[in-house]
């Protein structure tokens, strides 16, 4: 078996009293593709940001590569270096040119030198197919390829997992392909990711596993064939023969 790149057991979370994840187990191979999709307000964002430490479960454990996420800031810095994250907004910074967006975490967290960092930057821009992006601000580019250079600066981390927070819910429909794409492209390569979207085709696609969530629990969990085909629970059926029309 493979190692897990990735274990929840048990874990919860409340805001205040509202109780938004409700004993969470899941285990994500390191390699593996796992896609979580469900209804808007059932935790789907919650378990990535909480993968990520930027929220914290009051309970249960959370494991990465074997190491348990304690609630310190080493902790925390440790984790975000080992694990990307890319957003439904790009949180790229404006005032810095897209070379600048990239090679700022590598120097900052992984202490590399200007020149190795700008040309880990360019490698990984030509991955996301937009190498000639490289001078100008992000405000310059369209949504597609801000999203495409948020991508490429999770990957100029070398991260062992990447978290995507439905990467293509900002975007216009004719950008959402380009960046479907490039997500496709990282799959096939072998990258351990975890995919909270609502795109059901780029799913049947590239998932290992379908983790289907409603009012934070787990209701179903399985390989794509039968997800699509034959959901057991009834919740899960509801919501993909609504999503599914679309």
């Amino acid at each position: 078996m493979p190692d897990p790149a990735i274990e929840l057991v048990d874990v919860n979370k409340w805001f205040d009293t509202f109780h938004v994840l409700k004993n969470i187990n899941l285990t994500v191979n390191s390699g593996e593709k796992v896609v979580i999709c469900g209804p808007s307000g059932s935790g789907k964002s919650t378990v990535v940001r909480c993968i990520n430490q930027l929220e914290k479960h009051q309970k249960g454990t959370i494991r990465i590569d074997g190491v348990e996420l304690k609630d310190d800031a080493k902790s925390a810095a440790t984790i975000r270096s080992e694990v990307g994250m890319v957003f439904q907004q790009f949180n790229l910074f404006p005032h810095l040119s897209v070379l600048d967006n990239l090679t700022l975490g590598p120097i900052k967290a992984r202490g590399l030198s200007r020149a190795k960092a700008e040309e880990r930057a360019r490698h990984y821009l030509e991955r996301v197919h937009i190498p000639d992006q490289a001078d100008k601000r992000p405000t310059q580019l369209s949504g597609g390829q801000q999203q495409r250079v948020a991508i490429a600066r999770s990957l100029c981390m070398e991260p062992k997992v990447l978290l995507f927070d439905e990467p293509t819910s900002a975007l216009d429909p004719e950008m959402i392909a380009e960046v479907l794409d490039v997500m496709v492209e990282l799959a096939h390569e072998g990258m351990t990711m975890v995919v909270v979207t609502h795109e059901m085709g780029f799913a049947r696609k590239v998932a290992d596993k379908m983790i289907f969530m409603d009012e934070g629990e787990i209701v179903e969990q399985g390989k794509p064939e039968h997800f699509f085909t034959n959901p057991t629970s009834e919740r899960c059926r509801k919501f993909l023969s609504q999503i599914l029309q679309h």
